[in-house]
C-alpha cells in the first residue's frame, strides 16, 4: 500500500472539493433551522493504493446494490464515490476510487480526522482487508462456488461503511420499500449530515451519532423512530457498535448484544453483524433467502434446505461462509429465483 499526502495549495493529483465554504441547505419535514449548521471541511487529500492479491472488480462493488445507496456511479465505471461516517464516530471522509488496468485499485481520501484510519475502513467496506487467495481455494473446492465466482468475476461483499450505519438504516427501513427509506436516509444527509463533492459529483454521508443524537425531529419518521436512532447514536459514542469489537465476540453474543438496541430483531442484528464488521466466517439460520438459494443451486431439493442440510452444504465455505453466502444471495437476486412467503 501506497500513501501520498496533499493539502491546500500542494500538488494534488485531483481536488475533491469537499464541506469547505459548503451551505447548509434549508430544513425540510420535521427539522427547526436550530438542527442546521453550515459544514466545513479541512481540505486534506491523503492519496493510497491497494493492489489485491487476487480478482477484485471495483465495477462489480460499485453495482453491488445492498443497503443504502452509497454514491455508487454507473454500473461499468471503474470508480466509486463513499462518504461516511469514520470509525471513531467523529469526523466525515470523502473517498474516490479507481481501478487500474493492472488491478490496482486507487482511493483519493479527504478527511478531517485520520486518513490512515479512514483508509483501512475503506478496505473494510470494500472487502480488501482479507486476502482473496483463501477464497479462490473455497471456489476451486466446491464447484457451485467456483461457478458463480466465474459468473460475477471479482464480486466481494460490500459492507455498510459501519455497524452504526447499518444500525441506523435498519431503523429507517423497516416495514418500508427500500427506495423509499433511501430518499428518506438522503433527507436526513442533506439536513445534518454532510454532502461533499466528489469527483465532480455529490454525495451523501450519514451525519455523526452526535449530531444525529441532538435532532429532535427527522423527515418523515415518526418520534418511536427517531428515538430509536438516538439509542443507534448512543451506542455508536459508547463503542457498542464498534466494527473490531463486535467482529471479536462470539455470534451468538453479537447477535444478543445487537438485539438490546430498541427496533432491533435477529433478521436486523444480522444485518449489522455480517454486511458491516467485516467478518468472513459467521453464518446465520436467518440468512433472508439463503435456505431457498442453497436449494436451487445445490439441488437440495423441492423445499428451502433445512438447517442440517446448510450446515452440511457450507462446511465446504469454511473460512469464508460469509462471503459464500452473499454470492449466492448476489446470484440468485439477480437471476430473479422466488423466495418462499
Amino acid at each position: 500500500m501506497t500513501a501520498k499526502r496533499t493539502g491546500p495549495g500542494g500538488p494534488a493529483t485531483r481536488h475533491l472539493p469537499g464541506r469547505e465554504g459548503h451551505r447548509a441547505p434549508a430544513p425540510g419535514p420535521g427539522l427547526s433551522r436550530s438542527n442546521v449548521s453550515a459544514c466545513r471541511y479541512i481540505n486534506v487529500m491523503t492519496t493510497f493504493s491497494v493492489r489485491p492479491d487476487a480478482p477484485f472488480s471495483l465495477s462489480a462493488a460499485a453495482g453491488f446494490g445492498f443497503g443504502p445507496r452509497t454514491g455508487r456511479p454507473k454500473p461499468a465505471a471503474s470508480q466509486m464515490r463513499l462518504a461516511f461516517v469514520t470509525d471513531d464516530m467523529a469526523h466525515h471522509a470523502a473517498v474516490y476510487l479507481t481501478q487500474g488496468s493492472d488491478g490496482t485499485v486507487a482511493g483519493e481520501v479527504e478527511t478531517d480526522g485520520d486518513a490512515q484510519a479512514a483508509w483501512r475502513q475503506v478496505l473494510r467496506i470494500l472487502s480488501l482487508d482479507h486476502s482473496g487467495a483463501p477464497w479462490a481455494r473455497v471456489g476451486a473446492r466446491d464447484p457451485v462456488i467456483g461457478r458463480l465466482q466465474g459468473q460475477y468475476p471479482g464480486l466481494r461483499p460490500v459492507l455498510f461503511h459501519s455497524p452504526y450505519e447499518a444500525a441506523a438504516w435498519a431503523i429507517i427501513s423497516a416495514r418500508r420499500y427500500r427506495s423509499t427509506a433511501a430518499v428518506i436516509r438522503d433527507q436526513i444527509c442533506d439536513e445534518i449530515g454532510q454532502v461533499p463533492t466528489i469527483a465532480g459529483e455529490q454525495a451523501r454521508a450519514f451525519p455523526l451519532p452526535e449530531r444525529l443524537l441532538a435532532a429532535q425531529a427527522l423527515p418523515h419518521l415518526a418520534p418511536p423512530k427517531v428515538a430509536r436512532l438516538h439509542a443507534v447514536a448512543r451506542a455508536a459514542l459508547d463503542g457498542s457498535l464498534d466494527a473490531a469489537r463486535l467482529a471479536a465476540l462470539d455470534p451468538d453474543e453479537a447477535l444478543s448484544a445487537l438485539q438490546e438496541l430498541p427496533g432491533i430483531g435477529p433478521a436486523y442484528a444480522t444485518l449489522i453483524l455480517l454486511r458491516s464488521t467485516g467478518v468472513t466466517n459467521v453464518l446465520t439460520f436467518t440468512e433472508p433467502r439463503l435456505p431457498e438459494y442453497v436449494a436451487h443451486f445445490y439441488g437440495t431439493g423441492p423445499l428451502p434446505a433445512s438447517r442440517e442440510q446448510l450446515a452440511s452444504v457450507c462446511a465446504a465455505w469454511d473460512p469464508f461462509r460469509t462471503w459464500s453466502a452473499v454470492l449466492l444471495r448476489v446470484a440468485g437476486d439477480r437471476q430473479g429465483l422466488p423466495a418462499a412467503a
